[in-house]
């Protein structure tokens, strides 16, 4: 039996999109997954190191890691309307070298916010700890991450949408693309294509039972947010269109990728597709 790690955020959506394989829910007589809970910067630079055989990464970190990892359709997070959002204390007005608590250098958001506010002075920390630092005054302001963007301290306001940000430089309405799963390349590719599909399902069968599964991970204190606010969120980052990307998820990807060339972030754009497992193999093999 083939034993991969699955590294993952402690944030709700991942957690939820994972736990149906750490329920016993979906089994397989020759996969067996173990798994890792970091947060996302972590994650990005254990994946620049190829520490783990399957991990989530910012989507903005990919075209950096796509010889080493593959793309996987699955277990996305995307914003339609709504993402990371840049605030700071009620009334005061942002300077144009203004201190920034961001929450990772490889960060989808750090790449938009960079291009938006070239001039800012960035300081990178723990995503848990940006509204702290911008109460206490250590930063002018900060973007929020996961579940932060539901619910914040009344004495901050927001400054920015990072998805108005994204809205401009996309030029249209795409979601935005924030998360989303890497797979080693060095793994065979039969049982690539077994994980992922292990993974495809781990995500519908959260949707199916969202409310069983939010009340285990409520009762277990594996979330940081209340029912309420846990509901609300997975709806928004853990739904139906996290099992599979569609049409509209990889223009949005490429178009991300495209925005990353064009400012200088990335050597060449890419074309997704061509950097995702091709599951039809095992079809087109077997037949």
């Amino acid at each position: 039996m083939s034993v991969y790690t699955v590294a993952h955020s402690p944030d709700a959506d991942d957690i939820f999109m994972y736990y149906a394989l750490e329920f016993g829910w979906i089994t397989d007589k020759d996969i067996k997954f173990t798994n890792a809970a970091l947060d996302i910067e972590t994650l990005n630079e254990k994946a620049i190191e190829g520490k783990f055989d399957i991990t989530a990464i910012s989507f903005a970190l990919y075209p950096k890691i796509k010889n080493e990892y593959a793309l996987l359709k699955t277990a996305a997070s995307f914003g339609k309307g709504y993402g990371p959002k840049l605030i700071k204390k009620k009334g005061r007005k942002l300077k144009k070298r203004f201190r920034v608590a961001l929450s990772g250098r490889h960060t989808t958001n750090a790449m938009l916010f960079k291009i938006a506010y070239p001039d800012a002075k960035i300081v990178y920390m723990n995503f848990l700890d940006i509204e702290n630092a911008v109460l206490q005054e250590r930063v002018d302001a900060g973007v929020l991450i996961h579940e932060s963007i539901l619910n914040f301290d009344d004495s901050l306001e927001c400054e920015k949408e990072l998805w108005e940000v994204w809205v401009e430089l996309a030029g249209k309405e795409l979601p935005l693309p924030l998360g989303g799963m890497a797979l080693r390349r060095s793994l065979p590719l039969t049982k690539a294509i077994r994980c992922e599909e292990m993974l495809t399902k781990a995500v519908e069968i959260a949707n199916g039972k969202k409310s069983l599964i939010s009340k285990m991970l409520v009762e277990r204190g594996l979330v940081r947010i209340s029912d309420e606010e846990l509901e609300k969120y997975l709806n928004m980052y853990a739904n139906e269109e996290s099992a599979a990307m569609g049409p509209e998820q990889i223009e949005a990807l490429n178009r991300l990728y495209k925005i990353g060339f064009e400012h200088g972030f990335y050597d060449c754009p890419i074309n997704v597709k061509d950097y995702m497992i091709p599951s039809e193999y095992t079809k087109a093999r077997f037949s």
